[in-house]
């Protein structure tokens, strides 16, 4: 014991000696060197603290009146199980929906006489949603017909001389043209006063009405002047990945989507993957659709989990049990050893980290008892116990 309380105190003196030197030398370098003289501090406590620890184990192991009274350190062990491991890509999306609707006029526009519809309400394709001038296009319709009727009965009076081989082929035929030249004018000013009624082309939810009575409706001012109707049943998820992680996600690749705001998960995959990176984010755009009916409205932010990675029957450990020394990574196991317990340490080679979880590569496998609490401080052989003494 008098050989490790003179290591401990010369392990004291050096970093006494260690940590007054580089005071001196911190007050007159950059703070660039000051950085560089912690981390060597770092290093050199990290050295020590092994050189304490190895000291340690080998007094334990060679003086018997030191490992008579060495106390029993009290540990949680856990039993290994195989298990699913799962690696995720954790990014930020919005929900965007394929049906995002402007309403415009099929023919040229006009002047708006009635609107049908607020925003909220539901609405069915081919529903009517406002109502355009239609005044001067029905005086020419009423024009229009008295004109047919006036060609139809010298249509008529023609046919009945040619009956009677009265009057030329021409006459008839000319007559006849004329009928049939206006009924299609009709047809045309029909088809005309249809354009003014204005309907729903996709069924949906009328999300904006900047329209009104009294305002002129075409084609080109419908953005900012119109009605807009989405589609809630055709919905995604938006998300833009790093170009780093391009060869992880795919189509098909398997996604989880959670909505923070409404508490909801659910399942998808990636149905589109852009070709194009952007040349300022340095990322590629992927969509993934969500079900049906799944009451969330466009815009709303939504968590996107990639799945790049998965495994079946993996041994998984908490992140926080493997520990680090010169000869790499390992964690402590119980194991018996004559009849009493003891701490094994065990060299593990490490696979991918999700979460607090850590994938184990090599090193340990089903039924090892890893030790899961009390494992800080343990050392190779040392006697443990999984309940109070």
């Amino acid at each position: 014991m008098r050989a490790f309380y003179n290591v401990s105190a010369a392990v004291g003196i050096l970093l006494f000696a260690v940590a007054c030197g580089s005071t001196t030398k911190e007050e007159k370098g950059s703070l660039a060197d000051k950085k560089v003289q912690l981390e060597q501090l770092r290093a050199d406590a990290e050295k020590l603290n092994q050189q304490i620890r190895q000291l340690e184990e080998q007094i334990n192991l060679e003086d018997t009146t030191a490992a008579a009274a060495m106390r029993i350190k009290l540990v949680t062990a856990t039993t290994l199980q195989p298990q699913s491991f799962k690696h995720y890509i954790d990014l930020q999306g919005r929900v965007n929906t394929e049906n995002i609707y402007t309403v415009t006029p099929r023919g040229m526009g006009g002047q708006v006489k009635a609107i049908y519809v607020k925003e909220g309400d539901y609405v069915k394709k081919g529903q009517l949603l406002m109502k355009l001038d239609d005044g001067t296009l029905q005086q020419q319709l009423e024009q229009a017909k008295i004109q047919l009727s006036y060609l139809q009965d010298i249509y008529n009076r023609r046919k009945n001389l040619w009956d009677q081989k009265i009057g030329t082929e021409v006459e008839l035929i000319t007559a006849k043209n004329n009928v049939v030249n206006q009924q299609k004018q009709i047809d045309l000013l029909n088809e005309q006063l249809s354009y003014t009624n204005v309907v729903a082309e996709t069924g949906g939810v009328v999300e904006k009405v900047t329209i009104r009575v009294g305002e002129t409706f075409s084609a080109a001012s419908a953005i900012q002047a119109g009605i807009t109707i989405v589609n809630p049943s055709d919905l995604k998820v938006t998300v833009n990945i790093p170009e780093n992680y391009l060869p992880r996600v795919k189509k098909g690749t398997p996604v989880v989507i959670e909505i923070p705001d409404l508490g909801k998960t659910f399942t998808s995959s990636i149905s589109h993957v852009s070709q194009l990176i952007d040349n300022n984010a340095r990322a590629f755009t992927a969509e993934a659709k969500l079900p049906a009916g799944s009451g969330i409205k466009p815009n709303i932010v939504a968590i996107v989990k990639l799945q790049d990675y998965a495994v079946q029957n993996a041994i998984v450990v908490p992140m926080r049990t493997v520990q680090t020394d010169e000869n790499g990574k390992y964690v402590y196991v119980l194991a018996d050893q004559q009849g009493k317990k003891v701490a094994v340490k065990k060299p593990v080679a490490v696979g991918e980290i999700y979460g607090e979880d850590i994938e184990i590569k090599s090193g340990l496998a089903a039924g090892d008892q890893l030790i899961t609490q009390g494992y800080q401080s343990l050392y190779e052989g040392q006697l443990v116990t999984t309940a109070a003494q």
